[in-house]
């Protein structure tokens, strides 16, 4: 049993809905500590506003409120459940952090006699208060980049004279770099000051001369109650001091790090984790080593928390940071707990890896028109993938493969920059293609030593893009048919695809595969085992990578694959890559219900997914986890590796559903609706045949392929017009024009960014209502688990509307329509699972704007509002293991519940923050109201119309 007995009722507080900066991964470490607790018999009562989560699922924990993160919440809480004994508030990034601040202050733990656990206040206050944290330092003999606090304008300004530039401001209490900014000249200082100031919520910055071109690295911390420390993860910036390190790309192991720095650096982390107070949990800290022959370290800062890359970290190395700490705050030490992998080691012991991992951030710069794509001290990226490889050069490539930004890898694809000016002032300004751009860099012959100038990446890096083109250059020289066999082997273990292959040998994909069987050039797993294979490990955790052949004794070859294959009947679920806006976190919720109700159902469970942030890649969601690119080569290979009964593609977004046709094409059977019904909703002359022969009205429409064919089409259809490309998701490159000439602009726009793509041309309804309805279909019956109606009008995407379910303002003659026409459209496309229609509303007659047969951005909001676990449901429908009918729907709600989108426009300070048919959100709250008097409901009520944008 825990140290503490006493601890019997736990308060877990999230992170609320998802920002730049803060992302999922608190809901994974916060669904794991979850799950932590309960496995101690503790009582868990969770507080988080963000309904997307398996975090805020009832299966979770035992008391869910799903409420605004505020002290206010924390109180009716506390009333309610009297017997909670202790609060840990260091699962739920800074906003978790601040709240439990705030609460302290307010007197709010004492008087409701509730304990902290997992940190202490000091520790918060400490590393917080920039001040504080540099007199620590300065005690405990820890260098520091010079630096001095501001909290007022003027003195400000005596700083930065003292100082001279180049200079960087970073406001106290805030996430993701907000506000912290470079200032390079004495003109920018004054603007930016003042943006700093505004930032902190306690109108204080610190002001510290800037470390350009250092080295950053990161360690992640675990410390129990008996001053035990393991150091788990050692991770290193590719990219030097200056960019924000949730938008750097990020290497594990360090590979520069000579092993004397790295010994300093560890035993100034320990020094540095046991001096801010006297606690037990997780903790990062970050240092910067000057990239000279003499490795000065200087500490940057240190979070008493798991943070970002924690979930990175527990994913790299298989250690389950989250579910360790909470163990720890609870009184255990590291020596009582098991490692978790190996079920036979103690958790007191550090990670040794085999292997690499590398992390590439993913932007969503095209959603935000006119922002700054330049990456700087302020995080911008959405989301994030992970590589894992036997090299860095592997793990790079795969991390590449997974960005889902049509690329193949790095190189090798035609994709690359030619101009050399234009290459010069993208190293020089770094922006989301970086990573690309030094390999176009190499590929013109610009000397590494040149790119080491302008962007102080470490030379070893660069060396290694640099053997990966020189390697391209020779592959280049020969054909499939006389390609030798160790140079394709050789281009398979750095990385490249088959695509990437059949690129430099001017030959088609299928046929370097074809090479390859004919070769004996097969993928192999590897286990992520924690512990560099010195002990067996339980988990069953995989990525791939190809071996040489060991020819036996007996003349046999032989590779080693630790994969073994089980004779059960299996399913593999695709998971949906890395966040961006218009795909989140609720295709990670849908997948991870898809899973578990897959076992439910009897079946061994395998999860695809290249996402380091979530909780489908943790390494006992599935009965087997691949953490691989969800790129058809890989998924490809696992399959004819597992032979599975079929593949669920429904659950897992865009990402999943773009797979389908090749799936279907390579006779693999998809699970639930087949790919033809896939296609004939996405296909929009189809779709509208099909609405022609159900009698079901829609918007007046036209297809065209360039601009003259659409300006030709605008005068049957009447502006205003929306104009939107196909097979895109988030509503990409949607937009409503009012005359001709914006139509031409608009046309040729979309169609320089996705060549060759059809374009649809809706007659917009002005003034519409917009409502959408999700459905759970078995081919044959179907049940309507949610209607939600917008309170924003037709024309803004339905991501970034607030949505109320049920409708509110809907006569019985409209939602007779909406069901009927649900029922028919979900029945005619021989939907099996989930099914999501969109309708505008106009005159009283309602018209279909789309059907997606697949799961929806809203089901678990709705599963949340109605607390049924639809996903479930539907995945067993799927499965053909259940009918609609086998199912008792009992909805329970009180009043309506509101999808309110949350928007992270503060990143882009110079965007146009106007709202359209492109989506721009990054996550959503959930808020409950008893009626519509309600004054939340009624303020966004009065402002639907205020943001509408063409």
């Amino acid at each position: 049993m825990p140290k503490n007995n006493h601890i019997k009722s736990v308060l877990i507080i999230g992170s609320g809905p998802i920002v730049i900066g803060q992302a999922c991964e608190f809901d994974y470490s916060g669904s794991q500590s979850a799950r932590s607790l309960r496995e101690e018999g503790i009582e868990v009562t969770l507080i988080n506003s963000n309904p997307a989560t398996i975090m805020t699922d009832p299966s979770m924990a035992d008391h869910i409120y799903l409420k605004p993160l505020t002290t206010k919440s924390i109180i009716e809480i506390l009333k309610e459940q009297p017997q909670i004994d202790a609060v840990l508030p260091t699962m739920g990034g800074q906003t978790a952090l601040n709240l439990c601040l705030e609460a302290e202050e307010k007197g709010i733990w004492n008087d409701f006699g509730v304990q902290l656990i997992g940190v202490d206040i000091n520790a918060i206050n400490i590393t917080e208060d920039r001040d504080q944290f540099k007199n620590l330092l300065q005690k405990i003999g820890i260098p520091f980049a010079p630096a001095k606090t501001a909290n007022s304008f003027l003195k400000g300004k005596e700083i930065a004279q003292e100082f001279g530039f180049p200079l960087v401001i970073r406001p106290s209490f805030t996430l993701g770099g907000t506000g912290a900014a470079f200032v390079h000249k004495k003109e920018d200082f004054d603007e930016l000051l003042t943006r700093g100031l505004e930032a902190s919520p306690i109108h204080e910055v610190l002001i510290d001369k800037a470390l350009l071109g250092w080295k950053e690295y990161e360690l992640e911390l675990l410390r129990d109650s008996n001053d035990n420390v393991v150091i788990i993860c050692t991770i290193e910036n590719m990219d030097p001091m200056g960019i924000h390190t949730g938008d750097s790309i990020t290497v594990a192991p360090a590979m520069t790090l000579s092993d004397t720095t790295f010994q300093k650096m560890r035993d100034m982390a320990i020094l540095m984790m046991r001096s801010i107070g006297n606690f037990a949990g997780g903790c990062n800290v970050q240092f910067a080593v000057s990239p000279d022959e003499n490795e000065d370290i200087v500490a940057i800062e240190i979070n008493p928390r798991v943070s970002r890359s924690s979930a990175l970290a527990s994913k790299a190395t298989g250690y389950p940071i989250a579910k360790i700490a909470t163990k720890l705050a609870l009184g255990y030490t590291l020596d009582e707990l098991q490692n978790q992998i190996t079920k036979s080691t103690s958790a007191l012991f550090e990670p040794t890896l085999d292997y690499v991992i590398v992390k590439i951030p993913r932007w969503n710069f095209d959603k935000f028109e006119g922002s700054d794509r330049t990456l700087g001290l302020q995080m911008k990226s959405v989301g994030e993938v992970m590589g894992i490889g036997r090299s860095f050069q592997e793990a790079l490539h795969k991390a590449t493969q997974s960005l889902e930004i049509k690329r193949n890898g790095l190189g090798a694809d035609g994709k690359g920059y030619k101009n050399y000016e234009q290459i010069i002032e993208k190293l020089t300004y770094a922006s989301w293609d970086r990573v690309f751009v030094i390999y176009d860099a190499i590929q013109m012959g610009i000397p590494i030593s040149r790119i080491h100038d302008i962007t102080k990446i470490d030379v070893w890096f660069l060396k290694q893009f640099e053997e990966l083109h020189l390697l391209e250059k020779e592959i280049s020289n020969y054909t499939k048919e006389n390609l030798p066999k160790e140079l394709l082997l050789l281009a398979k273990q750095k990385g490249y695809g088959d695509r990437q292959i059949a690129h430099m040998l001017k030959c088609l994909e299928s046929e370097v595969y074809q090479l390859r069987k004919e070769q004996q050039i097969k993928r192999v797993y590897k286990l992520v085992d924690t512990c560099a294979a010195e002990f067996k490990a339980q988990t069953p955790y995989y990525y791939s990578t190809f071996e040489t052949e060991i020819t036996k004794p007996d003349g046999s070859n032989y590779v080693s694959n630790e994969s073994v294959v089980s004779d059960k009947r299996k399913i593999v679920v695709l998971g949906s890559g890395p966040n961006r806006i218009g795909q989140g976190i609720e295709f990670d919720y849908s997948c991870v219900h898809g899973v578990l109700a897959a076992k439910e159902c009897g079946y061994e469970t395998i999860m695809i997914n290249c996402n380091p942030e979530t909780v489908s890649t943790d390494f006992d969601t599935a009965d087997k986890l691949y953490f691989e690119p969800v790129f058809w080569e890989h998924i490809y290979d696992i399959i004819q590796h597992e032979k599975p009964e079929g593949v669920i593609v429904q659950l897992g977004g865009q990402t999943a559903l773009k797979l389908a046709e090749k799936l279907s094409k390579y006779g693999i059977k998809i699970l639930g609706t087949s790919f033809d019904a896939l296609d004939l909703a996405e296909d929009r002359g189809r779709f509208s045949e099909l609405l022609t022969q159900l009698n079901i009205p829609f918007p007046k429409f036209g297809v065209a392929e360039n601009a003259e064919q659409a300006v030709n089409l605008a005068d049957s259809l009447d502006f205003p017009l929306l104009v939107r490309p196909s097979y895109v998701l988030g509503g990409q490159g949607m937009k409503i024009v009012i005359n001709k000439q914006e139509l031409e602009e608009h046309v040729i726009e979309i169609l320089k960014h996705i060549p060759n793509n059809k374009l649809l041309l809706d007659h917009y309804l002005d003034g519409a209502i917009e409502a959408e309805a999700d459905a759970i279909c078995d081919g044959e019956n179907v049940y309507i688990i949610g209607i939600m109606e917008h309170i924003e009008p037709c024309g803004i995407h339905s991501g970034d509307s607030n949505a109320t379910l049920p409708p509110f303002n809907l006569g019985e003659f409209v939602l007779a329509q909406i069901k009927e026409y649900t029922q028919r459209i979900a029945i005619a496309l021989k939907t099996v699972g989930l099914i999501n229609i969109q309708f505008a509303i106009k005159d009283d007659i309602v018209y279909i704007i789309e059907a997606n047969p697949r799961a929806s951005r809203t089901v678990p909001f709705i599963a949340k509002a109605y607390q049924e676990p639809y996903v479930n449901y539907a995945t067993k429908v799927m499965l053909g293991k259940n009918k609609v009918t086998d199912f008792e729907f009992k909805p329970k709600l009180n009043g309506f519940a509101i999808k309110q989108p949350v928007f992270s426009f503060n990143k882009f300070p110079n965007v146009n923050k106007a709202l359209g048919p492109e989506m721009k959100s990054t996550g959503e709250s959930i808020l409950f109201i008893d009626d519509l008097r309600d004054d939340a409901f009624y303020d966004l009520y009065s402002r639907r119309k205020m943001y509408l944008s063409k």
